[in-house]
């Protein structure tokens, strides 16, 4: 039997990201569970900000195709992310946007549909990012993902972390464990 592989990013490319070391929490998390996951950087998949015209004159942007490919090739996905006014960040929206265009003999959808997400946001805030967690859920409903039920928020998360980018309480791990194993159980 093989192993599941799950797909890991972060809604946020910004240097010292929270985000991304939480993305890179469960990216470790996976692998102790003996998942085949793929830690990525959306900064290495570059794309203007969503706009018809643009794609009516240039289509849709190579590393968009490149990234729908992968997502195509993993069982499911994990993504941590930021909230920007208790709002999905652009980032993630250009990037949905992006990955949900219609192509040849592509229904937009087809790297989403059927797959299963677990999702996690932090934030330096005592919320945690809590108020971007069902707009996240509702955003990847609408394209065919399944979210497993629960999800991670990590409050303070600007001193949740050692120098070398790993969770300083158990707590927290156990619970970024804990959504990864009901991802996994989903698939």
């Amino acid at each position: 039997m093989s192993s599941k592989k799950i797909l890991i990013f972060s809604g946020s490319t910004r240097n010292g990201s929270v985000n991304t070391k939480l993305a890179a929490a469960a990216h470790a998390a996976a692998l102790n569970a003996g998942a085949e996951a793929t830690l990525i950087d959306l900064a290495d998949y570059p794309a203007a900000i969503y706009n018809g015209d643009d794609e009516a004159v240039h289509g849709v942007p190579e590393p968009m195709r490149q990234l729908k490919k992968l997502m195509a090739e993993h069982d499911g996905f994990i993504v941590a992310t930021p909230e920007y006014n208790g709002h999905v960040p652009p980032l993630l929206v250009n990037t949905f946007s992006w990955l949900s265009r219609k192509e040849k003999d592509d229904d937009g959808i087809s790297a989403f549909t059927g797959k299963t997400a677990a999702i996690m946001a932090a934030s330096p805030g005592r919320l945690g990012g809590v108020r971007v967690i069902p707009r996240l859920r509702d955003m990847l409903a609408e394209l065919s993902v399944v979210v497993v039920p629960g999800f991670v928020t990590l409050p303070g998360a600007m001193q949740a972390f050692d120098d070398g980018g790993k969770l300083l309480e158990a707590s927290h791990t156990a619970a970024v464990n804990g959504l990864v194993e009901r991802l996994l159980q989903s698939l």
